[in-house]
């Protein structure tokens, strides 16, 4: 499946085209190495994804063409998350 296709299904990002823009910026990576848009997404696979202030990491547990809303957090695991700034805590 391709990368910002399944950033879209698993919601991780809301919308494809912006799944696309940010991989094509060279802000995520699959496995340790830098992924384009239309970069092929197995299970088993870790993405870190940089969006803006923040850092996530998460590994891909199933692929599926579509699912619904409480279903898409199955394909994904949570492995890191951070943050470049806190700006909650001062």
């Amino acid at each position: 499946m391709r990368l910002d296709k399944f950033l879209k299904v698993s919601r991780i990002i809301k919308r494809r085209a912006i799944a696309k823009k940010i991989a094509d910026q060279g802000r995520i990576m699959i496995n340790d190495k830098v992924a384009k848009s239309s970069s092929d997404v197995r299970v088993g696979d870790v993405l870190t994804i940089e969006f803006g202030n923040k850092t996530e990491k998460v590994q891909v547990n199933q692929l599926v063409e579509t699912t619904k809303k409480d279903e898409a957090a199955g394909m994904y695991e949570i492995l890191e998350e951070s943050y470049a700034e806190d700006f909650g805590k001062k």
